[in-house]
């Protein structure tokens, strides 16, 4: 796939379209100036770069944000929020026919429902946006390497790409056996993608084993449960002796009786109690209601009236004995029961005060023979194994899994390695065949015959650059990843491999002249490709 343009637009306003050819395609500073002070840094050369990754399935937030700072420019990232930027990549088969198959990406930097996510006109979700490119790109769906792993060689923006020629993934979070996996991808060899996973597996499970071996291993603790089992074994047949004694057993359940009766006396005697308390209450407020007052100066006010109304039926005195008879005849009522409330107090606190002493006489014999003691220390000893037991068994359990799950990783990777190194034959003809571009165009760039190897340590291949002059330091880093890159699309054509046919290289000013020189007169126009 070659870079067709890039156009950068805001709904049907256009505010610029980059367009690209083959060959060498270069961003350059052309503003005239005298001040010293000027330079090229704001011309935008490091963001056309970006907006192309961000295209092919990047963050996009390196366009705004200081990488090393984490500092945002919010001028920058109100400008693409606010006015809805929308980024539009056109990739092609082939850059010199017209009516190659294209790739069409638009993305801008929205989230949810504003957010635009295109290839080709239909919109895919993050995981479905990166299958789908690779599947374009790369023709392959394989798990590993991701497409981002795949395209992060051909550009080569952020400080590990522009410092490593292929050691080009995030160093915090790949693994040897992750760069295994591009490596041998790029040379055209599969190998099966479970094997990063199943080396991350067996680190954790080795760290897991790590944390288990400081509190114990798994034969001392194998050697504690024998131990453990005996003394559970001897101490159970304790217990059982000690609940077969009849007299504790009698002693035991006489005295567990005594104090459920003690309780259910306790409890009827507190009923009673609030009963008598309620009834005294009631008592009291009646007796408050009994009129005494002055009778005679009472029957001058009745017989006043009764001058008035001279049918009044019912003296004075006789209305006021028939209201306190009736009050009398209420307090009967409701203190008729006082007498057996009573009764049943006496009798019931007599009852608690024999239950009590004879629940003091029981405990009293049962600590003298010293039966309870013994019987409550034998439980707590027990109980005691019993929690070490389940302690160590569940250490057992762990180590048991750990075992049979590192066992079963290590029988998998075996498998796998061993079907990797099955291909060894081929994996060295092909980096031999690559070495025949790499060391000529890295020869004629700065002097130096550089060469790739690959060495399968530990079961696992590691690829490396080096020189035949022997010395490591010999000519420059950036010069060693054009001709890397350059060599590489050499390569993959000769074997019809799938890959990106453009390079997209920062920072080529820090390139000595006469390299540039060579790249621009000779060595690109030989490759098919944009650099």
């Amino acid at each position: 796939m070659f870079l067709k343009s890039l156009r950068i637009h805001n709904e049907e306003v256009l505010i610029r379209e980059i367009p690209f050819h083959k060959g060498i395609n270069l961003i350059i500073d052309e503003t005239k100036t005298d001040k010293k002070t000027d330079s090229g840094n704001s011309v935008g050369k490091t963001t056309v770069l970006r907006l192309i990754d961000f295209c092919l399935d990047g963050k996009g937030d390196n366009i705004f944000k200081d990488p090393e700072f984490k500092d945002s420019n919010s001028k920058v990232e109100n400008f693409l929020t606010k006015n809805n930027i929308i980024i539009k990549l056109i990739l092609v088969e082939d850059i010199e026919d017209e009516l190659s198959q294209k790739v069409v990406i638009e993305r801008n930097f929205l989230q949810r429902r504003n957010k635009i996510q295109k290839i080709n006109g239909e919109k895919f979700g993050n995981k479905e946006f990166s299958k789908e490119l690779k599947k374009l790109i790369f023709e392959t769906d394989v798990e590993k390497p991701t497409f981002k792993q795949l395209k992060s060689k051909n550009i080569r923006d952020e400080k590990n790409k522009l410092v490593n020629t292929i050691k080009v993934l995030a160093p915090n979070v790949v693994t040897d056996v992750a760069y295994e996996a591009l490596h041998l991808f790029w040379f055209g060899i599969d190998i099966d993608s479970s094997k990063d996973k199943l080396v991350r597996d067996k680190n954790l499970e080795e760290r897991l084993q790590t944390r288990l071996r400081k509190d114990s291993n798994l034969s001392q603790i194998n050697q504690s449960l024998i131990i453990i089992n005996k003394e559970i074994k001897e101490l159970s047949k304790k217990k059982d002796d000690f609940n077969l004694n009849k007299k504790y057993e009698s002693e035991l359940e006489k005295l567990n009786n005594t104090k459920v009766k003690i309780n259910q006396l306790s409890t009827s005697l507190s009923r009673l109690e609030l009963r008598k308390e309620l009834i005294l209450e009631s008592k009291e407020d009646l007796e408050k209601n009994t009129a005494n007052v002055d009778t005679q100066q009472i029957k001058r006010l009745y017989e006043k009236a009764k001058s008035f109304i001279p049918n009044i039926q019912k003296t004075f005195e006789e209305t006021l004995s028939f209201h306190n008879e009736m009050i009398q005849q209420k307090i009967k009522f409701i203190t008729e029961e006082l007498p057996n409330i009573d009764q049943q107090i006496k009798e019931g606190k007599r009852n608690l005060r024999s239950l009590i002493a004879q629940e003091k006489k029981i405990t009293i014999s049962l600590n003298k023979s010293g039966a309870m003691e013994d019987f409550q220390e034998i439980i707590g000893t027990l109980n005691s194994f019993y929690e070490k037991k389940g302690n160590f068994e569940e250490q057992k359990n762990l180590w048991e899994k750990s075992n049979k799950k590192l066992k079963k990783i290590n029988e998998d990777l075996e498998k796998i390695n061993k079907g990797i190194f099955s291909k060894d034959v081929t994996i060295q003809k092909r980096i031999e065949e690559f070495n025949v571009f790499f060391s000529d165009i890295s020869s004629r760039l700065d002097g130096v015959h550089s060469l790739l190897s690959a060495d399968n340590s530990d079961g696992v291949y590691k690829f490396k650059i080096g020189n035949i002059e022997g010395n490591p330091g010999t000519g420059s880093k950036k010069s060693q990843m054009a001709s890397f890159d350059l060599a590489y699309i050499k390569f993959a054509d000769a074997h019809d491999i799938p890959c990106l046919h453009f390079v997209l290289q920062d920072q080529i000013e820090n390139v000595h002249s006469n390299q540039i020189t060579n790249l621009l007169t000779e060595i690109v126009d030989e490759v098919n490709c944009q650099w």
